[in-house]
């Protein structure tokens, strides 16, 4: 063999080396995670539905309950994370341009998207409060840094970091005997010095934790874990009964207290709380103690077969029944603390639903996507935060 042969034929094994370990890289990187190769609608059906159901061709989610039709920040967090677990790629970015578009003037990486858009007393469409919320601004970056690293889309994810920045400018402070906490929006939350208005349903650990890996440096990784323990601190400490109020005050030198305005009553945000320590990782740190704490609201649960509509924290006091919402939302946490029958009560009680009745709650119905979406496998958190989908594509 002639020495320009022997030079082509070598340079073409090892071509063909580099591209066989190219491949096998990538299914690696796929079985690590990743979901490009996942088909979309047809695993989650009751996406498809909540996206016919509230989801306009504008591609926000729009709230019936609302005065003419709302779009909350929130509508739009939830919907892209749902969008994200279906591996519904062309929704996800059209709810994310939507959203960039409408809620923060162009600009994500700019601004913090506004928490309330609808029409306006003047007959306008368009922001109607600029002021943001966080809990939204959490689940909008975590589904950006999720959707980089699942669907292997880098400006996903520096987006995703510049907001989770933002939220570390904006949306958080430094509280005397707490630490640092997440403020439920830059504005109208620190009604006196020293004194602040918290919601223990804004900040899920998992989002906190995932969020910390993905920091782009150590300062804002130190800041994003120890909201972890001042997060734990806020939902055991302004629940001395076992149930979570919807909103608390924290005055420093004095701890928590109940929330004037609501009077320590906890309900439609507190539920959400449950929800999320309902689906922290078996290793995660903070788990036996979250879940610990609030057993009393498991107890009444199986109790009385429904989690009440309202709890009034300052005595333990429950009255009503809440909707299916929020028996989807205490189904993670039920089974995670073994009550099986428990979770089976409820997610009967879910199917038991009149099917001619209007699903139309779009907060009912957002709660039971993350609860029973859970429950059924189509998604999980690791123990650092990450994403894991479905049993053909979960992340470490």
């Amino acid at each position: 063999m002639k020495m320009k042969e022997r030079r082509t034929l070598v340079r073409r094994t090892l071509l063909w080396a580099a591209a066989a370990c190219l491949w096998l890289h990538a299914g690696a990187t796929l079985a690590a995670g990743t979901c490009r190769d996942r088909p979309a609608a047809p695993g989650w059906p009751a996406w498809e539905r909540f996206a016919a159901t509230f989801i306009g061709d504008g591609a926000r989610v729009i709230d019936p309950s609302t005065p003419n039709g709302q779009t909350t920040s929130e509508g739009q967090a939830y919907a892209l994370f749902f969008a994200l677990v279906a591996n519904d790629r062309p929704r996800f970015e059209r709810l994310l341009r939507w959203t960039e578009d409408n809620l923060a003037g162009g600009d994500l990486s700019a601004r913090l998207p506004a928490w309330l858009w609808g029409k306006r007393s003047d007959g306008s469409w368009g922001i109607i409060d600029v002021n943001s919320a966080s809990d939204a601004d959490l689940w909008i970056a975590y589904s950006l840094e999720e959707a980089a690293r699942l669907w292997q889309l880098p400006r996903y994810g520096a987006l995703g970091q510049l907001i989770a920045e933002r939220i570390l400018r904006e949306e958080t402070a430094v509280l005397d005997g707490l630490g640092r906490v997440l403020l439920p929006g830059p504005k109208g939350f620190m009604p006196a010095p020293g004194t602040v208005r918290l919601n223990p349903s804004y900040a899920p650990i998992q989002l906190l934790r995932r969020l910390a890996a993905g920091s782009l440096g150590a300062e804002s990784r130190a800041q994003w874990m120890a909201q972890i323990a001042t997060t734990r601190r806020l939902i055991i400490e302004s629940a001395p009964h076992g149930f979570v109020p919807d909103w608390a005050l924290y005055q420093s030198g004095r701890g928590f207290r109940a929330d004037a305005d609501t009077a320590g009553v906890g309900s439609f945000n507190a539920i959400r709380t449950y929800l999320w320590a309902g689906m922290l990782a078996p290793a995660d740190t903070q788990r036996a103690a979250l879940q610990s704490a609030l057993a009393p609201m498991l107890t009444v649960t199986v109790k009385t077969g429904t989690p009440p509509q309202q709890v009034d924290t300052r005595s333990g006091s429950p009255t009503g029944a809440g909707d299916t919402g929020f028996s989807a939302a205490m189904v993670p946490l039920l089974s995670s603390s073994r009550s099986g029958h428990g979770a089976a009560v409820q997610r009967a009680r879910i199917a038991a639903r009149d099917p001619l009745a209007q699903h139309d709650n779009y907060y009912e119905q957002a709660l039971t996507l993350f609860g029973l979406g859970w429950a059924d496998g189509q998604y999980r958190f690791a123990a650092d935060g990450l994403l894991q989908i479905g049993a053909s594509c979960s992340a470490r």
